[in-house]
């Protein structure tokens, strides 16, 4: 049961909204199920004699009265609005239990608190089978406004234990921070046209997915009319300045006008004010890194991505939201970069966090800097690295069972249940594309005696583990691994112990597969040798046209022979 509070000037204009046919003629039979005195309040929806004028004054008794003892000035926004809406699935409720929920929604909110006389005038209209609309005239009967601090927050806490009391869906205690759901009559439209989401969750996401590739906040701008969204600035009268912004979906329209959504109304993080905040107004600084090897945006993202594991260990709460933000960003760009049948589930993955990536807490933007640069560098990746984008996928699983832990110790049920779905789609990600490669890597496994080296080496560094690593069945891929280690320039023994300390083995239900994806990202220390001593014999520059894409490991002699 989700209730959305917001508040408005216009008695009459929601009145009149509420008893008419609707914007698409969805409304079917208004009518008043609750009101603050059921034989007081006029029911158009009932009495086909009485106008939505007449019950408009009725209800606006006390504000009308407020208003001539103010000298004729208008108390600012005096209307308190509420819709109550079953979840998808729910039974349909009667009239008497709307009834009393919308009794138990005013009661908990502070606008008719039970048994107060004084309290304000409110009715409750249900004009479809899954909710009902509650609206109040915020005037008390003495002439004050009632105490309607934190009435969202208040809502929600009394919907969760209507639908314990109704055995209706438990869904999860919000913290204000979630994006609105769109309305009956946008969902229907959908259906209408054929399109699995609604105007509103697809601009919300394809707002969220090129505010994580862009570099500034023109440049967002830019982007989305590329997509052929409309975009319309909110200038501000005084400064001239962009103050905000409304988008509109390609052949969104209603009456031939293009339906518009404000940023903020997409989701909280998507507002002019919160965007700027991570995106600057001009591209000065945050310039991208010149890249010789087209492995390396790959290298630097996921080690940016196991430090945000760490960061969400360290305490700091405004780094680590500063983080999750960035981790979003950084689950589109992943996305955006990857090819693969698994690239599905990178997506349904980014959209799931993006609920995870919002919370009640300020992000330090600043801090995660390292991890956003990252990002926005996938985004701009032309080199499809194999097993690099595995090892990323990898480290960004941990990463969303670590973030689904922070929110759940912080009691941020919404969030933590976001996170757990988004690691659900990253772990089926990683199965189908990983399955493939390990097995590839199995095959190629080195000779009996290189393999025989490699296990002497691991059990040297790293004796707790080295019987689990063993009976992993990717133990093949990881000798394998090793072998092109070696060949690109690492010792090996120095190289399980480094990667090995890097995480703990313990709780690793394969820990050979943990080391053979932190083996794969470690760079190809001869490539760099080689690009290194060009770079200083001036046959190669950062200007220089861009060579075919390398691999990060180079293949063994044993497989070189193996394809001669």
């Amino acid at each position: 049961m989700v209730p959305d509070v917001s508040t408005g000037s216009s008695t009459l204009g929601l009145i009149n909204y509420l008893f008419g046919k609707g914007r698409r003629d969805e409304h079917t039979d208004p009518h008043i199920v609750a009101a603050w005195d059921m034989a007081g309040a006029p029911d158009p929806g009932r009495d086909p004699e009485v106008t939505y004028t007449q019950l408009a004054r009725s209800l606006d008794h006390h504000v009308d009265l407020r208003t001539r003892e103010l000298g004729g000035k208008q108390p600012p926004q005096h209307v308190w609005h509420c819709p109550v809406r079953t979840a998808p699935g729910d039974r349909y409720l009667t009239d008497a239990e709307w009834a009393e929920v919308a009794r138990r929604v005013v009661a908990a909110t502070g606008i008719a608190p039970e048994g107060d006389e004084k309290a304000c005038r409110w009715i409750a209209v249900r004009h479809a089978d899954d909710h009902i609309h509650i609206m109040a005239t915020t005037i008390r009967a003495d002439g004050r406004r009632p105490r309607t601090n934190r009435d969202g927050w208040r809502a929600q806490r009394e919907c969760r234990k209507i639908e314990a009391e109704f055995g209706l869906r438990r869904l999860k205690s919000g913290d204000l921070t979630a994006p609105r759901t769109p309305t009956g009559a946008e969902r229907a439209k959908a259906e209408r046209q054929g399109q699995d989401e609604t105007a509103r969750e697809w601009l919300r996401e394809q707002a969220y997915a090129v505010a994580a590739a862009v570099r500034n906040i023109d440049e967002y701008f830019t982007v989305l009319r590329s997509l052929g969204i409309q975009v319309r600035p909110r200038i501000g009268p005084e400064t001239g300045e962009v103050t905000g912004y409304s988008l509109a979906a390609p052949g969104d329209t209603a009456q031939g006008e293009p339906v518009w959504y404000g940023g903020s109304k997409l989701a909280p993080d998507l507002s002019y004010n919160r965007l700027c905040e991570r995106l600057p107004t001009q591209d000065l600084t945050d310039r991208p890194q010149q890249v010789v090897d087209p492995a390396e945006p790959w290298h630097r993202a996921e080690t940016a991505i196991r430090d945000a594991r760490a960061v969400l260990d360290s305490g700091d709460d405004a780094v680590a939201q500063g983080h999750l933000k960035a981790f979003g960003d950084t689950l589109h760009n992943l996305a955006l970069a990857t090819n693969g049948e698994h690239r599905a589930e990178l997506r349904a993955a980014a959209r799931a966090f993006n609920r995870a990536r919002r919370s009640a807490i300020r992000a330090d933007h600043q801090a995660a800097t390292a991890l956003r640069r990252a990002a926005r560098e996938l985004a701009y990746a032309t080199h499809d690295p194999g097993g690099l984008a595995i090892a990323l996928i990898f480290a960004a699983l941990h990463v969303a069972r670590a973030a689904a832990k922070w929110h759940e110790q912080r009691g941020h049920e919404q969030q933590a249940a976001a996170a757990e779905e988004a690691f659900r789609h990253l772990q089926a990600s990683y199965q189908q594309a990983a399955q493939t490669v390990l097995a590839d890597l199995a095959r190629r496994a080195p000779r009996t005696t290189t393999a025989s080296r490699f296990e002497q080496d691991l059990r040297a560094v790293l004796p707790d583990h080295a019987d689990r690593v063993l009976a992993d069945p990717a133990w093949p891929a990881l000798t394998t691994t090793l072998a092109r280690a070696e060949t690109a320039g690492h010792n090996p023994r120095r190289l399980l112990s480094e990667v090995g300390a890097l995480r703990e083995l313990d709780s690793a239900e394969h820990p050979a597969e943990v080391l053979t994806w932190r083996i794969t990202v470690q760079p190809n220390r001869r490539a760099q040798a080689a690009r290194r001593q060009s770079t200083i014999s001036g046959t190669t520059s950062m200007s220089a046209a861009p060579r075919p894409p390398a691999t990060p490991v180079s293949m063994t002699p044993e497989e070189r022979g193996r394809h001669r």
